[in-house]
């Protein structure tokens, strides 16, 4: 999950997770721990850290625990020298600890619950350090007084001193550049926010990279960034104060390369603008207005505005304060079968969780009316490091033993139902918590408990294991697919700017939060306190602790209203312009006129079309090829059918396949593609044998042969004058070719405009209907979407396990389909590279067609399969072929299909009323 990705980065056992809340780790150095035994002594060899609050040993046998001394609970700590041999080299010296409690961590190698033993104790750490060990001791009395200190701002201000002295006596070591000739722009002390946790260190920036150098060394010892390798960087604020900079290198993932805060704003701000001048989209481009109107248009999904909006208004996944914050969006949770057309399935974006329940809500009305100034209507949070870790526990249990001082919560308390905690929310005198982007991703590992933790026993008697889900849901793979459909359903997109307002708009404060019930307490709102006005400096550290363990509202993004989504009535409801690569042609069944133009096609016979597309019936079939068809093209006329084969020929039929007419064979090998040009009269061919060829429909002949490749050809296409050809040699390559040129007598020329690399062999393209856009599907799985304008990458996504047999834009050219032989169907989205739909079909899907929402697919069984995208379910199944469908063709009215399979057959459909 993102939310672990620093975490990733060392296998040790130790942790930072490991300290108390605000613990800073300072040093290491190898050690033995020695106990005395009944026969001899015992020496276990390890780390030995010293903290700002503890000293935690790290013994190198994984089968022994983890020791943590609180320096609090120290009585002595005494250094035993021991004598230098005669050459003068000094010998390991003894750290002795008396105390009165050591605390056992990760026994046996597992994360479970601390074990605290309390009594007076001693325990002697022998120092490997071949050096004198004064500074140690030192250091550990200094900071046993600073734990010793009654009152919370002393201790940290003596703390902080010792901090500020360490980095004061050292500075990044430029040794550590990855080149001699990096020109230093400035260096000053941070601290590198992970969740829970902070490490101090220095950070560097050059005229090449990002440094950031832990004062510790852990987890290594130096973090690099390239900054060209910068995409999106944001000024954070930490605490309530401006002091933080995150850093992205990537645009889709929300979780960040590194999170930094600057002990002064001055130093944030110097290095936030000298990162900015290496942007290419400079970050005042990425506001939430540029952002809305996106997510207005389309261009944007409801998870990816969401995020969009987290990232603009200080939401991280490194500050657990404040974490991305997502709705509740469906209500129903007791339903054996989740009706997304069915209002009463979703929760009212248009009111806060608090006020979800009007019994509720008039008891916290009644408080608020009789409250002192300031008032508020919600004594706890929607979003604090405890909710976040409440539903996050099964996938981050050692940050829930470093918030909670070693402890699981209770077994009733944890989050064991989904349903259970919707209903917690709703009636619960405390709870008005919401959701996590996790719930609407793609790892539900949060929801299962894979590392078997000992949670506890509820007081039923059962055991804390995997999240009980609500009915409509088979698994958890299943609740978080139904649950992203939620989020990007109709009622959703309609209703979601209501929640926005709420969270990141207008009604989170003032007059409209108050008549919106959305008042939270005064500590939660940025600029509702200034610590560092604070004279007192115990008020001050409780102050600052209390808002990170409270949650923190967003900082507010919409001072007006937010507009509603602009929500088309169905996918294909928006106009498009005719596709080359899918002809127009006017086969036509039933009452449709043989004359009907393209502009007489309309929306709403083609939605017709799909609603009844389980009902097309086969009109004729015919064994036409020896081997497997590979693909359909008919003449713009609808008068002749074209089909290509792995039997190495293409041929020509009539318009209802009952007269054969031309047979052509270019050579022996098999022929992978067929495409009608733009004016009807010439027919592109894609082989095996890495040629293209060109047939003439009028001259009855080959015109011409393009030898483009130096491997298979898999696809071709054609749009304004360009052909685009795919082939298994790893690349799609873009031609220029007058159409005329190719229908005369005169051998073409073909001009070389592009050619697009990719990692694997391409097996399949598709253009978007203006032809702006290409798509190529690879062998290894993965989709890139390409600008056919400046031949540049928009999107790579691997999406696929195995070879991608077919891609295609939506209607819209706002999502890409894809097909492979891992058997599953991908929805990705364009803009934002998303794969926001994966299904799992029972069979390899070899081809299809689809409007944006319904999808024709041809099976390996087979069979046509119908498909609804809204649920994720077959909704028709049609008895096609005997082998597997591996072409199909479909016209403008979607009323005529013709499949073609590896039987050689080619199935000519009609739809009927």
């Amino acid at each position: 999950m993102a939310f672990f990705k620093t975490k990733e980065r060392t296998k040790e056992r130790f942790s930072l997770l490991l300290l108390d809340l605000e613990e800073y780790y300072f040093e290491q150095h190898t050690a033995y721990n020695v106990s005395k035994g009944p026969a001899k002594k015992r020496k276990i060899r390890g780390s030995f850290k010293v903290c700002s609050r503890s000293v935690i040993f790290d013994p190198e046998d994984f089968t022994q625990p983890i020791l943590k001394i609180p320096l609090r609970d120290c009585k002595q700590i005494q250094l035993v020298e021991k004598e230098t041999n005669p050459f003068n080299e000094p010998k390991p010296s003894s750290i002795l600890i008396h105390c009165e409690q050591v605390i056992y961590i990760k026994e046996n190698c597992v994360v479970s619950p601390y074990r605290n033993e309390r009594g007076a104790k001693t325990v002697n750490f022998e120092l490997e350090v071949w050096r004198k060990t004064e500074d140690v001791v030192q250091t550990l009395h200094q900071l046993h007084r600073a734990s010793c200190l009654e009152k919370l701002g002393d201790q940290t201000a003596m703390i902080t001193a010792n901090l500020q002295s360490r980095l004061a006596r050292t500075a990044f070591d430029k040794f550590c550049f990855q080149s001699v000739a990096e020109t230093p722009h400035m260096e000053c002390a941070v601290e590198m926010v992970l969740p829970l946790v902070s490490n101090p260190g220095h950070v560097c920036v050059t005229n090449e990279n990002l440094y950031f150098q832990p004062l510790n060394g852990y987890p290594e010892q130096v973090l690099q960034i390239k900054l060209h390798q910068v995409r999106r960087i944001y000024k954070r604020r930490h605490g309530l104060r401006p002091l933080g900079l995150e850093v992205f290198c990537s645009e889709n993932d929300f979780c960040s390369d590194i999170y930094l805060k600057f002990y002064n704003a001055a130093d944030r701000d110097e290095i936030y603008y000298f990162i900015a001048t290496f942007l290419e989209n400079h970050m005042t481009e990425h506001t939430a207005e540029s952002y809305m109107l996106q997510w207005q248009r389309g261009h944007l999904s409801n998870y990816q505005y969401l995020l969009h909006l987290n990232n603009l208004a200080d939401r991280s996944c490194n500050d657990l304060s404040q974490y991305p914050v997502f709705p509740w969006v469906i209500a129903d949770y007791t339903s054996a079968h989740l009706d997304l057309t069915n209002e009463a399935t979703f929760r009212d974006l248009s009111k806060p969780v608090g006020a979800l329940n009007k019994e509720r809500l008039d008891r916290l009305l009644c408080r608020f009316r009789g409250m002192p100034e300031p008032r508020f209507m919600y004594g706890s949070h929607y979003s604090s490091p405890g909710y976040v870790l409440f539903y996050l526990v099964r996938v981050a249990p050692e940050h829930m033993l470093c918030l909670q001082n070693g402890r699981f919560d209770h077994a009733d308390r944890m989050f064991n139902s989904i349903g259970e905690t919707w209903k917690n929310c709703l009636d619960g005198a405390t709870d008005f918590k919401e959701l996590i982007p996790e719930f609407y991703g793609d790892d539900a590992s949060f929801l299962e408990n894979h590392l078997r933790l000992d949670l506890g026993r509820r007081q039923n008697g059962s055991f804390v294991g995997d999240v009980h889900l609500p009915p409509w849901a088979s698994d958890a793979r299943d609740f978080l697919q139904k649950h992203k459909m939620a989020l990007e359903s109709q009622y959703v997109s309609e209703h979601l700017h209501e929640w926005i307002d709420l969270v990141f708009g207008f009604k989170q404060r003032g007059s409209e939060a108050v008549g919106a019930h959305n008042v939270f307490h005064p500590l939660t709102y940025e600029g509702g306190i200034d610590c560092d006005s604070l004279e007192d400096p115990d008020q001050r550290v409780a102050m600052l602790i209390q808002i990170l363990e409270f949650g923190q509202t967003p900082r507010q993004l919409f001072t007006t209203p937010h507009p509603q989504r602009i929500v088309a009535r169905s996918p294909d409801v928006i106009t498009r312009s005719p596709s080359l690569t899918s002809p127009v042609s006017e086969l036509t069944s039933g009452s449709l006129n043989e004359d009907s133009s393209f502009e007489d096609l309309t929306e709403e016979s083609r939605k017709l079309a799909w609603s009844n597309m389980g009902r097309l019936t086969p009109a004729s079939r015919h064994k036409i090829h020896k081997d497997a068809v590979t693909a359909i093209t008919v003449t713009r006329d609808g008068a002749s059918v074209f089909s290509t084969s792995r039997d190495s020929t293409l041929k020509m039929f009539s318009k209802e396949l009952k007269d054969f007419q031309r047979s052509v064979s270019f050579s022996n090998m098999a022929l992978s593609s067929c495409l009608m040009l733009a004016d009807g009269q010439m027919v592109a061919c894609s082989s095996w044998d890495n040629n293209v060829y060109f047939y003439s429909i009028p001259y009855g002949r080959r015109q011409d042969t393009l030898m483009g490749h130096d491997d298979a050809v898999s696809k071709v296409l054609w749009s304004d004058d360009k052909l685009f050809t795919a082939s298994w040699d790893s690349t799609v390559k873009v031609w220029q070719c007058e159409p005329h040129v190719l229908c005369g007598r005169k051998r073409s020329h073909f001009e070389l405009l592009a050619e697009l690399e990719h990692d694997a062999g391409v097996n399949a393209i598709g253009l978007n209907p203006s032809g702006t856009l290409l798509v190529s599907g690879c062998k290894d799985g993965a989709v890139t979407i390409w600008d056919t304008d400046a031949y540049r990458t928009l999107q790579q996504v691997d999406c696929h396990a195995a070879t991608v047999h077919r891609v295609s834009f939506s209607p819209d050219s706002r999502h890409v389909l894809s097909i492979g032989a891992d058997s599953f169907m991908k929805v990705t989205d364009v803009q934002t590279g998303m794969v926001i739909s994966s299904v799992k079909s029972d069979e390899e899907l070899r081809c299809f067609r689809w409007d944006g929402n319904s999808v024709l697919c041809g099976g390996q069984s087979g069979d046509l399969l119908l498909w609804d995208l809204m649920s994720n379910t077959v909704t028709a199944r049609i008895s096609a072929h005997s082998g597997a469908v591996t072409a199909m063709w479909m016209n403008e009215l979607r009323a005529t299909v013709i499949t073609g399979g590896e039987d050689g057959e080619v199935i000519y459909w009609k739809l009927h009323d």
